[in-house]
This record gives C-alpha cells, sequence and structure tokens, in this order.
C-alpha cells in the first residue's frame, strides 16, 4: 500500500513539474509577445502622432482649392457670356454688311435653310 502511494505521489509531483514547465515557457512567450506588442504601439504611436495635424493642413488646402475652383468657374462663365455676345455681335455685323452689300447691288440673296 505504501509503495502504491509513493508512486501516485511521484506521478502527480512529475505532473506539477510537467504542468510548471509548460507554464514557465507559455510565460515567456507572453512576455515576448508583449514586448512586440509594446514596440508595435511605439511604433504606431509615432507614425499617427502627427496625423491630425496633416488632416487638419488637408481640409485647409481642400478648402482653399474648393473656393479657387468657384472663382474660376465664376470667370468661365463670365468669359462664356462674353463669347456668345461676341459671338452675336459678330451675326448682327455680318447681316448688317450682307445687307449693305445686297442694297449696294441691288440684288437681294436668298438664304437656303
Amino acid at each position: 500500500m505504501l509503495t502504491v502511494v509513493l508512486i501516485l505521489n511521484g506521478l502527480i509531483g512529475l505532473g506539477c513539474l510537467l504542468v510548471a514547465w509548460q507554464l514557465w515557457r507559455l510565460k515567456g512567450q507572453l512576455a515576448h509577445t508583449a514586448d512586440t506588442l509594446t514596440a508595435v504601439e511605439r511604433k504606431v504611436h509615432r507614425v499617427l502622432y502627427p496625423a491630425p495635424k496633416y488632416i487638419s493642413m488637408g481640409q485647409s488646402g481642400t478648402h482653399h482649392l474648393r473656393q479657387s475652383l468657384k472663382d474660376k468657374e465664376l470667370q468661365l462663365q463670365r468669359i462664356q457670356q462674353m463669347m456668345k455676345l461676341l459671338s452675336l455681335g459678330r451675326i448682327f455685323w455680318q447681316r448688317v454688311f450682307f445687307l449693305s452689300q445686297a442694297s449696294k447691288s441691288g440684288k437681294r440673296r436668298i438664304r437656303n435653310r
């Protein structure tokens, strides 16, 4: 009976030793993982820390570009209006010239439509 108790006690001791060894290895792996995550966090912080400043700068630049685009669109509309007026003036002067030429020659030309 004493032999069985000693053998069982030895097996339980070996089992506890195995569990302790596995826990010690897990502790080392967790420590390594924690160190890696800490290093990654530092690098991410270093990269992302100035991000709000750059986002603000980008928003400001976008705002200025949109304002500039609105100004350019207004200029384009004015130029298009001037081109339409010049085109109408050209058509008007061509008709006046055509009528004056027709009245000088005494003939009226008929335009084909």
